[in-house]
């Protein structure tokens, strides 16, 4: 089961239409579009896809769709994350969870709480999930950083827990859990920027924004890093890097979903209180379009 989650997982983004309806049709062209470039797992639901401003029935048809467009191609993980663990519990036992492989749960956020509420948070969770779980550790976002002590505490006593999504951006910390995991525990990156160094470091591989729009350089990258050809990886890596910089330049989604327009994929459009990528932005992607 953790061999699924080796290599690129692709947090993939929520089109929309103009009226900021949920383009099914786009959510199976970038299904199909990241399959047949080479992504090994697909996420949905995370930060990415603008999660936070989609009811649960709209959450469950992405769901849905993102599992029917598979077609079993690839493994599908779901976020199903909040600061609420009985919430994330109630959210478990609604979406139909048995075509996906894997959830995806955020460190509880807004709370602030101790580490040890942490581990709690994760272990009531554990009970009544039926899959495996990734912990998603992003203190940017969630006011929270899970240390590296904790994640190893978590590591060793929850056996459902299976792996990290790291986008703390501490490499030491990263280090620090790399050093003294178990050995079948994930650590997967959750920084694009990063991704290649980390990778040196014996990381498993990466959970992507990025690989929306460049899904086989990114996962070409990743692969030729886990086989140990740090020397091609590098290249593809320093290619990918000013593409990264403007993704990220006025927040994600926005600047992958005007790099997915430029290359006619899906519109760019956001829901509140995201706005999309200025013109500025969207002229710079173009001139980075191969």
């Amino acid at each position: 089961m953790k061999q699924l989650f080796n290599g690129t997982g692709v947090a993939l983004i929520t089109p929309f239409k103009s009226d900021f309806s949920i383009d099914f049709d786009g959510i199976e062209t970038m299904v199909n579009s990241v399959i047949d470039n080479n992504i090994d797992y697909i996420v949905a639901l995370g930060t990415t896809a603008e999660t936070p401003t989609l009811s649960f029935a709209e959450r469950k048809q992405i769901l849905n769709k993102i599992i029917e467009s598979a077609k079993g191609r690839v493994p599908v993980v779901a976020g199903i994350g909040c600061n609420n663990p009985l919430e994330v519990i109630e959210q478990i036992h609604y979406f139909d969870l048995k075509k996906v492989d894997a959830i995806l749960s955020v460190a509880p956020y807004y709370n602030r709480p101790q580490q040890e509420g942490i581990v709690e948070h994760y272990k009531a969770i554990a009970k009544e999930s039926p899959l495996p779980i990734l912990i998603y550790n992003v203190g940017s976002r969630t006011a929270v950083n899970i240390e590296a002590q904790t994640t190893l505490q978590i590591a060793k006593e929850i056996p459902k827990v299976i792996g990290i999504k790291e986008a703390s951006g501490d490499v030491t910390q990263i280090m620090n859990i790399m050093h003294d995991k178990p050995q079948d525990f994930l650590v997967i990156s959750g920084d694009d920027a990063l991704t290649f160094p980390l990778m040196a470091c014996g990381l498993n591989g990466v959970i992507s924004v990025i690989a929306n729009a460049f899904a086989n350089e990114f996962s070409s990258m990743v692969r030729l890093a886990l086989s140990g050809d740090f020397e091609k990886a590098r290249s593809i890596h320093y290619q990918l890097l000013p593409r990264i910089k403007a993704c990220f330049k006025e927040g994600n989604p926005s600047g992958v979903k005007a790099f997915l327009e430029a290359q006619g994929k899906v519109e760019s459009h956001v829901r509140l209180p995201l706005m999309p990528a200025s013109q500025n932005l969207k002229k710079e992607i173009k001139s980075l379009i191969p």
